[in-house]
Formats: C-alpha cells, structure tokens, sequence
C-alpha cells in the first residue's frame, strides 16, 4: 500500500505544510497539488465540496505525492467511510466533545476487529495499490477536532483516546468556546493560552497535533513551537489575497498615467 508519509511524518515528531481546499473544483485541486505542500485537506464542512466535487478532487490530487485529507462534514460513520473509499488517506472530524464520539470517528475509520469499518474500497485501493485491506488501519489518519466548551472540559479524556492519530485545532470555533470573536490568526493571551494547553495536552501523550492558521507568520510562529501539521492558508484565501493585491497596485499606477 502506498504509505500516508504524512502521518508517518507526524508519528516521528516531524513538522509538515497544508493547505486546505475550499473550492470544488478539480483544476483547482491539482494546481494546489502541484505546489509541493506535504498534504491538503478537502473541506466539506465550510468549503463548496459535495461529494460529487470530492470524487473528481481526489484523482486530480493523485498525478502528485501529496497526501489527501478530507475535512467530514460531522462526525457520521457513513460519510467518513465514504470518503475513505474515494481515496482519502485521513478524516479530520469536527468538533469533537468527548471521548464518546472520538472512539465513534475512530471506529468509522477502521476495519474489524479494530472498528467498523465496512469493506468496499473502491476507489481507495485503486489509488493505493496492494495491500490496502491489510494495512489501511495503520496508514489511515484520524484526527478529532477540539474546538468546543465541552471538548476542552474532556481534553484529557479525547487525546487519550486509543486509536486517534492526532488533534487539529480549529481556531475560530476555538474562540468562539472561550467567548472571543472568531477571527483567523489570534493573538488575544486567553487564546493563546487554550492552544498552548491543547497542544501540551497532546504531546504529552504522544499525539499529533494540528492548527489552521491565515498566514505565513502564524504557519512559522506554530511550526516553531512544535506542531506537526500547519495549514499555510486555503485555495480561495491565496486567490483573493494575490487578486486583491495586483488590483491595488494597478489601480495604484493607473492614478499615476490618469
């Protein structure tokens, strides 16, 4: 089977890059494959990504090596095994409370006796290669959200869950739990403060962890302090952030010919 050298990464304590795809589309999809990040996420929950537009993304992120990921809309054992058998490498699940619903996202990703998952990779093994029955479990990455009130009262209880490979900090949501504004990159100290306790949280008990950041500066700030997987920005943010740049300038000279 073709191995996740992301979540191999991750195992080792390795630091890598993602972006996260907002747009359903799949020129857009490969084009971002094709920068070099280490993986991408499909984001089903807040992006425009239906299954429709997830079944042509991923064959179009396969004509590189970079590992897909899919963002589930909830944590719905039928959707994440859908997914898995399009050919995702790795469910990132939202808002997790409990260690109730970690095991239940653990299960959906994870053929028996370990889980139950139903077998029927259709595309996943196609994708893979050999193998795929015998070591999917292993190479398949769950990874449980903390984000919500009641997820940071169960922090302990959520990243000792047997079986989940990692924790993916949703910042905004994470603001919003902890009463702030749901801005993007957060510098407020009680903000600062509950990511610093997660990602102890985490590393003391050998856990992957993750964060979504709007900027280079915060991809860099996190990667420093030791997480193993940063998202860099999405698809829709790089495209209004280099557009929005070039109109200014060329409205800028067109002041200066007028």
């Amino acid at each position: 089977m073709r191995p996740n050298k992301a979540l191999e990464a991750w195992r080792q304590g390795r630091p890598t890059i993602g972006g996260w795809l907002s747009i359903g589309n799949a020129y857009s999809a490969e084009l971002m494959a094709h920068l070099g990040f280490d993986w991408l996420c499909a984001d089903m929950q807040h992006g425009m990504i239906g299954e429709h537009e997830l079944k042509q993304m991923l064959p179009a992120m396969s004509t590189t090596g970079v590992i897909p990921l899919v963002r589930v809309p909830w944590n719905h054992p039928a959707m994440i095994m859908k997914v898995l058998d399009a050919g995702a490498y790795g469910v990132i699940v939202p808002m997790i409370n409990n260690r109730q619903e970690a095991l239940k996202a653990v299960s959906a990703c994870r053929y028996p006796p370990e889980g139950q998952r139903s077998f029927g990779p259709i595309r996943a093994a196609l994708y893979s290669g050999e193998g795929y029955a015998a070591e999917a479990n292993r190479q398949v990455a769950c990874i449980g959200m903390i984000e919500t009130r009641q997820g940071l009262d169960n922090l302990e209880e959520i990243v000792t869950t047997p079986g989940l490979d990692g924790i993916y900090i949703g910042p905004a949501d994470l603001a919003l739990a902890i009463g702030l504004a749901p801005v993007g990159d957060n510098d407020d100290p009680a903000h600062v403060a509950t990511v610093d306790r997660i990602f102890k949280a985490c590393r003391a008990h050998g856990l992957a962890v993750g964060i979504h950041t709007w900027s280079a500066a915060f991809t860099r700030r996190y990667l420093e302090q030791g997480f193993q997987f940063v998202t860099l920005g999405t698809d829709s943010g790089f495209m209004a952030k280099k557009a929005s740049a070039d109109l200014r300038e060329a409205r800028s000279k067109l002041k200066t010919i007028v």
